[in-house]
Parts: structure tokens; C-alpha cells; sequence
């Protein structure tokens, strides 16, 4: 991404999308990036979803594995302007996105073959960036926050912004995380 003046507040489309593979070697695969932020496949590998936080979109590729390409861009979900930004994401065991709304205080639960946002979790802080799942059997959704850019007034107001959040009861599961080895 490019120089950061403020939080969420960058140089525009200075940053690019890189790939490294198990030998090390570095592709480029997308230019004139604001803020590269969640990225994740589908359950079956083929599609890469990716969101470039300033464009308000969650997008979709196709993935080939073998070659680590992406083709067919296409958005999944778009933000209307002043709803916030989307910002770290995850797949559940079923497929379907989880996107923390960093300025939005929450967790968009969406439905990749349809585009339709299917649930929202609400945060006691304005600046959620990520959320993964964990726990014994991965039925429990961590979301962290940022507190960086509040002034004083609004930390106040949130004094858990900064906190990590363990939601439980929302009845899907995540997946073990994939290492990386190189």
C-alpha cells in the first residue's frame, strides 16, 4: 500500500498484490492497490477472495493452484459509501465469508454464490479490522479492533476499542488455518 498519513488514510494506488510460493519466488499479481486486506480461497481452491479496502468491495478470482494465477475478477459484496470499510475476512467451514467493517463496528456474515449478506454481528468498537475462527471445534468467531485514530472522546466511548472479541452461538464453524512452508 502506499505512505500512511492517517489510519485508512494512504496514497492511493500505490500498493500491489504479491505471491510467494514454496520456493520463494515472488509474483506480482495486481497494481495500483490502496489497501490490500482480507484474502482467502473457497473450500475447494478455486476462487480468491480479496478485498482492497478503499474500493469498499469484496472481490472474487479465479484461482488455478497449479499455477497460482487469477483471472475473472468480479465483486461479491459492495459497500455504499459511509458504511465503512471492509477490512480482514475469513471462510467458514460452509463457504461463506466472514469481512470485519473497519469505521463499521462489525462483522458481515456473507453468501459468496449470491452476494447477499446473510448476518451481522454487532461490536461494542467502531475500528473492527480481522476475524478468524478458533477454539476446540472452531465454533468460536475472535474478531480483533483497532483503537488507533480515536481521540479521546471516542476512546471514552469505547473503551474495549483495541480488544480482541470471542463471539460464540453463531452456529457455523470455521476450518484449521493452512501453513505456509517454504
Amino acid at each position: 500500500m502506499g505512505r500512511e498519513k492517517r489510519p485508512a488514510e494512504v496514497q492511493r494506488q500505490q500498493g500491489s498484490l504479491f505471491s510467494v510460493t514454496s520456493d520463494l519466488s515472488v509474483t506480482k499479481h495486481l497494481t495500483q492497490v490502496d489497501i490490500s486486506n482480507g484474502m482467502d480461497w473457497s473450500l475447494d481452491q478455486k476462487t480468491f477472495f480479496y478485498i482492497d479496502s478503499l474500493s469498499l468491495s469484496v472481490d472474487a478470482f479465479d484461482y488455478d493452484s497449479d499455477s497460482g494465477r487469477l483471472g475473472n475478477r468480479r465483486v461479491v459484496y459492495h459497500l455504499a459509501e459511509g458504511e465503512g470499510l471492509p477490512d480482514g475476512m475469513t471462510v467458514d467451514a460452509d463457504g461463506r465469508l466472514w469481512v470485519a467493517i473497519y469505521n463499521g463496528g462489525r462483522i458481515l456474515n456473507i453468501d459468496p454464490e449470491t452476494g447477499v449478506c446473510l448476518q451481522t454481528v454487532s461490536l461494542p468498537v467502531t475500528k473492527t479490522t480481522s476475524c478468524c475462527f478458533g477454539g476446540p471445534d472452531f465454533s468460536d468467531l475472535y474478531v480483533t479492533s483497532a483503537c488507533l485514530g480515536l481521540d479521546q472522546s471516542e476512546r471514552r466511548k469505547q473503551p474495549l476499542a483495541g480488544g480482541v472479541f470471542r463471539v460464540s452461538g453463531l452456529g457455523v464453524k470455521g476450518r484449521p488455518s493452512v501453513s505456509f512452508s517454504g
